[in-house]
């Protein structure tokens, strides 16, 4: 059955117009609420209903939605119970955000709701967040493209409760040594290691990222050989990223986008 898309609002509509019935996935991003973007923040405001991940949005991304809105942690909840509300209230004209952390794109389970939401020919728009590799990222004020260096970033995570595919695995992926970002991992930490050192040097940078964004955020930048070491001091068990890279220690080559030697459409060659 083809989609039923919901068309984003224009840029240029006044904020008080009201939503339309539709079910609205947005990211909240990692954890700080300035970091939503606008029409996460519009959408937050405006809706009847929110529906959102408690045990992984902060209660301060709350705090800017609209005070009237009915408001549903699903920490304890299941599909099959979360799906029928959306489509209840929808069907009754209402505005429903179901909010996901980070970028809904990323290990969200969005895929069988909006499954489940087109068969109901209930309207779905999308609206993407700031995924916690980015935020890292920022706090370690890192570049994870490095001219010469490092020119690909890998998102994944290793085989648990969820089963990776076999042509995914983790030494497979490690093979490549490029940026890897390390999600849902922390209670396999020893085991990653393990693979990632089977192509990363031992040296390699590892910033461990727990709950990015959040007031009790923790980073720390370690060799690949402490990765697991550490993880198990601080009792890292969830909410934690690993950003794996040489780039976290590169000297940066410069690229050569701003280089007076390179030319492109919008700039001439120099010269001489």
């Amino acid at each position: 059955m083809p989609r039923k898309l919901l068309q984003s609002a224009n840029p240029m509509t006044p904020k008080t117009a009201p939503l339309a019935p539709a079910v609205y996935i947005v990211g909240a991003g990692p954890g700080d609420p300035s970091l939503l973007t606008l029409r996460a923040q519009t959408l937050l405001q405006q809706a009847d209903v929110i529906l959102y991940a408690n045990s992984l949005v902060p209660p301060a991304v709350l705090e800017m939605a609209n005070p009237k809105a009915e408001k549903v942690g699903t920490a304890n909840m299941t599909l099959e119970t979360i799906l029928p509300l959306m489509t209840e209230r929808v069907q009754a004209g209402q505005s429903v955000v179901r909010l996901h952390s980070g970028d809904p794109s990323l290990y969200s389970a969005i895929h069988e709701q909006i499954q489940a939401l087109t068969a109901a020919a209930i309207p779905v728009e999308v609206v993407p967040g700031i995924s916690a590799f980015q935020a890292a990222a920022a706090r370690l004020q890192a570049e994870l493209t490095i001219p010469e260096l490092v020119q690909t970033i890998i998102l994944t995570r290793i085989s648990g409760r969820t089963q990776v595919p076999p042509t995914e695995e983790l030494a497979s992926l490690a093979a490549h040594q490029a940026s890897l970002c390390l999600y849902l991992s922390a209670r396999h930490a020893a085991e990653a290691q393990a693979e990632l050192l089977k192509h990363y040097p031992s040296d390699t940078p590892v910033a461990i990222c727990f709950r990015v964004g959040w007031p009790d955020e923790k980073i720390r930048l370690v060799p690949l050989s402490q990765m697991a070491a550490v993880t198990e001091q601080e009792d890292l068990i969830r909410t934690t990223l690993y950003l794996v890279s040489p780039a976290l220690m590169a000297d940066p080559a410069r690229s050569r986008l701003y280089s007076p030697s390179h030319d492109h459409l919008f700039r001439p060659p120099v010269s001489t």
